[in-house]
């Protein structure tokens, strides 16, 4: 009796014990809140770049007004999701962002919302009961800005779509800064030359005659704070505008005279100046169905040699990571239409330094999961030119890649491609970055002097892809613009099929570009903070199968082969999501039946020690 008194006293004992640490630790976490992200995108979790933009970016208060409308169950979720969101935010911000959670009842609310730029929608849940019933209300879900004298705001946000709430805040607080602060970070666009405009209607097929979006409507009207500036080179007679800080060079058609190239030079000379250059040696001109191809740099090899970043006059056609599409005949024959001039690159693990096809780390290329470069020629980087310079190649092709030197190239896809030449690995997105020696080794030509090397570290990037912030399908395939005085009897079609396959590609890929060109922007400007934010538009990536290695397309597979390549591929991936199912399945049981045994062995152990005693 004794002893079971005393084993019932030191239960006792235990169990105040413990009661005692869950409610200190209760009392602990209450003013101690703490989260742990472990995803790759920290979505759940203010990116270094955000805090820092509201920690040392603002000189004054900023208030922040989130009106809500409670009431329905995704709503809860969705305004939970955004207040811990903003306490992250105010938490960063050392006390100079405050913001308030507001449900609109009254009058006065609902007309302070609307000032404040907010939109009233209606708001609808189905049952989840799967009965025909649905839940409507209306309301608010908008976020406004009060900084300074300035005043901005998000009009209405999609309990929906949680994914990209901080991209979009964040930018939002940075335009308003910017505009309160005067701020001003412009980039020259040259233009005269023929080029791939970037307010050209080239991103999606234009819809009955109306053309469609374009990339710089989409920077100017998403992201106001990037400021654009046309630069006419006319010939090099004029120094280009000091306070820019850099310069954008798009696919030309004409070609840059020296005086042109000696006055870019001049420019990147003055340090802390960028040059972004997304052309190359493959030409096709627009609302050409045919896509035939020529080759021509257009003098551009001559600014970029000096830089260390040798441009060759091929074409780059990659047979395992490009363009293919399985199209089945009539008489059930499966056919693989390619495009191996539009490459399809994404970051390999497994892949080293120096084989890796995109260089993710890369502040342009930032967790992009996936980039297409249509249309690339080779580049060879010379590091040796840069001495003072990291010269870096941030973009390859596969090692199944041959070049074509044609005077002429067909480039449309289709299934009769017969790949000729050496096949090697081509870097195709080169990066350099540094205090650069004049292209020109700094003497004095044709009127125009730049000293020897640049006052401070200046940057280059290349990537050889001509149609690069482009859909080719959709330029392609567009018809070609109507004179005003034709405009009114309607606009001509274009090529249907080209059109058609523009819209799978823009679905993919466009998303990425463009956020690939704010990135790079961002780079440009030597502001690379809010690069972590820009990546939480993007999903959490799919599961990978790292063992298992996708199956290559070579260029003499036939189409049998590539029907068993890719069923052994499936039946791989089949096996291991069988184990991971069964693995998932029995081990928690297993583990919990182990647990169980131990203590029933240990229970059994006790009573035998105390029988002995």
């Amino acid at each position: 009796m004794e002893r079971k008194a005393k084993a019932a006293t030191q239960t006792g004992v235990y169990l105040a014990i413990v009661a005692a640490i869950l409610v200190v630790a209760n009392v602990i976490s209450y003013s101690a809140y703490k989260r742990f992200d472990l995803t790759k995108n920290e979505r759940f979790t203010l990116s270094k770049g955000s805090a820092h933009l509201v920690r040392e970016g603002l000189k004054q208060d900023l208030q922040v007004d989130i009106y809500v409308t409670r009431g329905l169950p995704k709503h809860e979720a969705f305004i939970q999701d955004l207040t811990d969101l903003m306490g992250e935010y105010e938490q960063a911000s050392n006390g100079k962002l405050h913001y308030t959670i507001i449900e609109p009842k009254t009058d006065e609310q609902r007309a302070a919302a609307k000032e404040a730029g907010l939109q009233e929608a209606a708001f609808g849940e189905g049952s989840e009961t799967g009965q025909d019933q649905a839940t409507i209300t209306r309301g608010f879900m908008g976020v406004s800005f009060k900084y300074g004298s300035e005043k901005e705001a998000i009009p209405i946000l999609s309990p929906d779509q949680s994914q990209g709430l901080e991209f979009w805040i964040t930018n939002k607080i940075r335009e308003l800064r910017d505009r309160a602060d005067n701020i001003n970070q412009t980039f020259g666009i040259v233009t005269g030359k023929d080029e791939i405009k970037l307010s050209e209607a080239n991103l999606i097929a234009s819809q009955g005659g109306r053309p469609g979006p374009n990339m710089k409507g989409i920077l100017e009207q998403a992201l106001p704070f990037y400021k654009f500036e046309d630069v006419d080179l006319k010939g090099g007679d004029a120094e280009i505008n000091k306070d820019l800080v850099g310069i954008v060079i798009t696919q030309p058609g004409k070609e840059f005279t020296e005086k042109e190239l000696r006055r870019i030079d001049q420019f990147l000379m003055l340090g802390n100046k960028a040059l972004a250059v997304f052309a190359g040696a493959v030409n096709i001109k627009a609302s050409d169905p045919a896509m035939k191809a020529t080759l021509n740099t257009w003098g551009l090899e001559k600014l970029l040699e000096g830089y260390g970043v040798e441009m060759k006059k091929e074409a780059v056609l990659d047979w395992s990571r490009s363009m293919a599409l399985p199209v089945q005949t009539q008489s059930g024959q499966l056919l693989w239409f390619r495009a191996p001039g539009i490459l399809q690159l994404q970051e390999d693990s497994r892949l080293d330094e120096k084989e890796q096809l995109l260089d993710t780390a890369f502040p342009g290329f930032f967790r992009l999961a996936e980039l297409a470069f249509p249309f690339p020629s080779t580049l060879v980087p010379h590091p040796e030119k840069q001495p003072e310079a990291t010269v870096k190649v941030v973009a390859r092709s596969t090692p199944n890649t041959t070049v074509d030197t044609a005077e002429t190239i067909d480039m449309k896809i289709r299934s009769d491609w017969a790949p000729k030449g050496e096949r090697a690995q081509r870097a195709i997105g080169v990066t350099v970055e540094g205090k650069l020696k004049s292209a020109f080794g700094g003497q004095e030509g044709l009127g125009i002097t730049a000293p020897g090397e640049s006052a401070s570290p200046s940057r280059v990037l290349v990537v050889s892809a001509s149609q690069f912030l482009a859909n080719p399908f959709a330029r392609a395939g567009n018809p070609p613009p109507m004179p005003p005085q034709m405009a009114m009897m309607g606009g001509m079609g274009g090529d249907e099929d080209l059109q058609m396959l523009s819209q799978p590609y823009a679905q993919k890929y466009l998303t990425n570009t463009i956020l690939a060109l704010k990135n790079t922007l961002d780079w440009m400007a030597g502001d690379s903070t809010l690069l972590a934010a820009s990546a939480k538009l993007l999903g959490e990536t799919n599961l990978t199968y790292s063992d298992i290695e996708k199956p290559k397309q070579e260029a003499e597979d036939d189409e049998a082969s590539l029907a068993r390549k890719a069923e052994e591929y499936r039946a791989q991936r089949k096996s291991v999501q069988t184990r991971v199912q069964w693995t998932l399945t029995l081990l928690p049981a297993a583990l919990f039946a182990a647990f169980g045994l131990v203590r029933w062995r240990r229970r059994e152990s006790a009573r035998e020690n105390i029988k002995l005693d």
